[in-house]
């Protein structure tokens, strides 16, 4: 191989741009490793190695990227000075900060193998196998010199509720550039902060969590499932840090539900059970409802329907606790009664009890107040039109479908898009067995895909 081809000529750029020497690197490399109980005697040889492009051992790559961060007086990754890359692997980064700048930069690029990635099925297991205490060692390094208290924490919190509000109206694609933009270069720096206590500063992860939840959230509505997955686990990376138990469960319902709704239940069993055994006791009885109603979707998924049954039975009694109030990262996901009922009519349906199905994705639309969240109702009552069908009435089938699209008019979803494509192959069959208001569904429904195309 010559030289032309394995110099690793992205660090060579980024140690030109920081106007370092070799020497001057290779000790701030050495000060990196010594804040993270690391004594290295690393010296410019060496850097002079990498640069040629050998290969830094362990944690070296981490430190040569905070070093040239504090050089920088900006985020310096692993992936940018081409010693590693946001894919996923067999573990996840030691650094989530750095993997949020990779992560955004290919979102505003538009790097295309990073949108359209697929979905990685062995990812779904990660968070089980997480080493959380190596990630906290690269955070307590990578703190700054700057401040950040409760004030901005609620900021971020108020900015991504309403982020969400506009997701749920508009859909995935209305906003994302936005929204990444937020996480990437506001929140994400924000959390090498200083903070007043602890407990601030597990606030400030926890908003972080959100805001990157709602991002992969946004990919996942897009179709885009390799970003969503990456984004997912940076989301659980911060929920550790802020919440390993109630909130880092909350992002592994996320991973679970993802992975059953692209057909992968591998893992999704034990994701859940893990999940819920954290959460058990340190959550409300109401966000413990819909981890078990998660639960039960994978159990009923998996062809384990009397397990299926008794977690729902259980989480029907959890719902009815309301004492104690629903966090914020729950709460997100809409009126815990409606989501609850969601879920398990997708758990029927999978056990092919349509008719219960039907019953729980009515209580579903019952349960959330007009005009708000308004891509779940609209699939939400597709998926009530599916249960309809599959019962012979497929009169009342086509009158649901045609309501629908009056909600899904509007919204930019890769989701939305799929499930209006279903209603148009059906509308499409009913219109030739003489159905009422079949030709009628079947024509709004080419229309509006047409409309989004």
């Amino acid at each position: 191989m010559t030289e032309s081809r394995t110099r690793n000529s992205a660090l060579a750029d980024v140690i030109a741009e920081a106007g370092v020497t070799y020497y001057a690197l290779a000790r701030e490399i050495r000060t990196v490793a010594a804040e993270a109980g690391e004594k290295l005697s690393t010296g410019q040889s060496a850097v002079a190695y990498w640069v040629a492009g050998g290969t830094p051992s362990g944690q070296a790559p981490f430190y040569i990227a905070e070093a040239l961060t504090r050089r920088m007086k900006r985020r310096v990754t692993v992936s940018e000075i081409g010693l590693g890359c946001a894919g996923i692997g067999e573990t996840l980064s030691t650094d989530p900060l750095a993997t949020a700048a990779d992560l955004g930069r290919y979102v505003m690029l538009r790097r295309r193998d990073f949108l359209n990635s697929a979905f990685a099925a062995a990812g779904v297991g990660l968070p089980l196998v997480y080493d959380h205490d190596a990630v906290a060692a690269t955070l307590k390094v990578a703190r700054t010199g700057g401040s950040v208290g409760a004030e901005e924490v609620a900021t971020v919190r108020q900015l991504t509720e309403m982020f969400r509000t506009v997701d749920e109206r508009m859909g995935g694609g209305h906003g994302l550039t936005t929204v990444t933009a937020y996480l990437t270069d506001t929140v994400a720096p924000m959390l090498e902060a200083r903070f007043p206590s602890g407990a601030i500063r597990g606030e400030a992860f926890g908003a972080a969590a959100q805001l990157a939840t709602l991002v992969g959230w946004k990919h996942h509505d897009l179709g885009r499932e390799g970003a969503a997955q990456r984004y997912y686990l940076l989301g659980y990376q911060l929920a550790c840090e802020a919440d390993p138990d109630g909130h880092a469960a909350w992002l592994m319902r996320a991973m679970t539900h993802q992975a059953l709704d692209l057909g992968h239940p591998g893992s999704c069993v034990e994701l859940s059970e893990e999940a819920l055994r954290r959460a058990a006791g340190k959550v409300d009885r109401q966000t413990e409802a819909l981890l078990l109603v998660t639960c039960a979707r994978a159990y009923g998924t998996s062809g384990e329907g009397g397990k299926a049954a008794s977690a729902l039975l259980a989480a029907e009694d959890a719902l009815s606790d309301t004492r104690e109030p629903v966090p914020s990262y729950a709460a997100a996901s809409g009126p815990v009664t409606a989501t609850v009922a969601s879920h398990t009519g997708k758990t029927l349906t999978a056990m092919k009890d349509y008719s219960a199905a039907e019953r729980h994705y009515r209580t579903a639309l019952y349960g959330r107040t007009p005009g708000t969240y308004q891509r779940g109702h609209g699939l939400t009552m597709i998926n009530l039109g599916k249960s309809v069908a599959a019962q012979h009435r497929y009169e009342e089938a086509v009158g649901l479908w045609n309501r629908s699209l009056d909600v899904m008019d509007g919204v930019v979803s890769d989701r939305g898009r799929m499930e209006i494509k279903s209603i148009q192959r059906a509308a499409a069959g009913y219109r030739r067995r003489g159905i009422p208001g079949a030709e009628c569904l079947d024509q709004r429904a080419c229309e509006l895909l047409r409309a989004t195309a």
